[in-house]
């Protein structure tokens, strides 16, 4: 089995910052690509950042320029920082992982169970 565990959400003030990391850990052969994701109270889970193994990165048009994914690939970690915090990104943000297992050698995705994140003054 695989694990993901999230950590560095809470509260901050609108045009604070955050920064959230995720560490996979278990059955681990590969990792091909470490993303984020939220979801607001009432709406459907959105795509934040992705980044694969390569290092190429995609962000969803609301976060550009404020947000920044990266990836620890020694830790099976990654990280996100969040700049210019608006309130509108209150979500419980949750990562995932598309993970080659060992020693299956089954690809699969997991998720981590999610983290809060609220911006209110």
């Amino acid at each position: 089995q695989v694990q993901l565990v999230e950590s560095g959400g809470g509260l901050v003030q609108p045009g604070g910052s955050l920064r959230l990391s995720c560490a996979a850990s278990g059955s681990i052969d590969s990792i091909y690509a470490m993303g984020w994701y939220r979801q607001a109270p009432g709406k459907q889970r959105e795509l934040v950042a992705t980044i694969i193994s390569g290092g190429r990165t995609n962000y969803a048009d609301y976060v550009k320029g404020r947000f920044t994914i990266s990836r620890d690939n020694a830790k099976n970690t990654v990280f996100l920082q969040m700049n210019s915090l608006k309130p509108e990104d209150t979500a419980v943000y949750s990562c995932n992982a598309v993970v080659r297992t060992s020693p299956q050698s089954i690809v699969r995705t997991y998720w981590g169970q999610g983290t809060q994140v609220t911006v209110s003054s």
